[in-house]
């Protein structure tokens, strides 16, 4: 049986998710639930979402960082080539597998993902230079789909939306 292979991450209006080699919005709730699904399962980025996250490694997870750069090392990751890779490396656990960026990645993963772990965040970011792509109806459908919420710090308003990718007829 195929590891379920997921994406997750937090959009705002303009499919923005990020700006200056960090994530535009940090939004407590959407950071407690990435946390909680992704909690014991292996996570693959790229190098530069690697290096935006602030402690490093993120515990409790298997860091599978993907870049062409051969000699990239860092505590507590495992070094992939390429998305392809990554997932092979990743799919010894027999658990979910989640995608946690960048733009580059996420597009290399549309098309082989599962479900999408959405944050829609209802606003749009000042000058953004990184941009999720598009989700097409045809290919997918909402599973579940949060209450808007008012994040206490930003007051930006939000919701969480899960989709799964439609099956092919035969």
């Amino acid at each position: 049986m195929k590891n379920k292979t997921s994406i997750i991450v937090a959009v705002d209006r303009n499919n923005a998710i990020g700006r200056g080699g960090d994530m535009p919005y940090h939004i407590s709730a959407d950071l407690r639930r990435f946390k909680s699904l992704t909690m014991g399962c292996p996570v693959v980025m790229g190098r530069k979402t690697f290096e935006s996250l602030p402690k490093g490694a993120l515990p409790g997870r298997r860091n599978i960082v993907i870049t062409r750069n051969e000699t990239f090392n860092a505590p507590d990751i495992e070094r992939a080539g390429s998305l392809g890779e990554a997932l092979r490396m990743a799919d010894t656990s027999g658990r979910e597998i989640f995608i946690i960026g960048g733009g580059e990645i996420y597009r290399q993963a549309m098309p082989i993902a599962d479900t999408l772990y959405l944050t829609l965040i209802d606003d749009e970011a000042d000058s953004p230079d990184t941009f999720f792509p598009t989700v097409s109806a045809d290919h997918w459908i909402e599973i579940e789909s949060g209450e808007s919420l008012t994040d206490e710090r930003s007051g930006v308003r939000f919701r969480f939306v899960t989709l799964s990718r439609k099956q092919q007829p035969a």
